[in-house]
């Protein structure tokens, strides 16, 4: 893929390139050189801050436990009880044959 830099030096991105990272007008993208080449990277934080604080939480309910919901147990959280392991049995007696 090509882009040309115009008298302005903006670029178009390609169709295909915005959208694959879900880009819109408007979007903001972190532009970094790396020896040399260009790099730009979506800004994860303004679509983050967007909609911070827009979803209301039921009572009780932390963004933490949203978050594990979603991705799973955070290292350092306790292992829930059917992840311990079992306690030892009580030896059963058994019927002579």
């Amino acid at each position: 893929m090509e882009a040309t830099v115009a008298e302005r030096g903006q670029i178009t991105l390609p169709k295909a390139v915005r959208d694959a990272l879900g880009l819109t007008k408007g979007t903001k993208l972190k532009v970094e050189l790396d020896g040399g080449r260009i790099v730009l990277r979506k800004d994860v934080d303004d679509a983050i801050a967007r909609v911070r604080g827009r979803v209301p939480l039921p009572q009780g309910v932390s963004t933490d436990d949203i978050m594990r919901e979603l991705r799973g147990r955070a290292p350092g959280d306790p292992l829930p009880d059917w992840d311990q392991p079992a306690p030892p049995r009580a030896a059963v007696p058994r019927k002579p044959r």
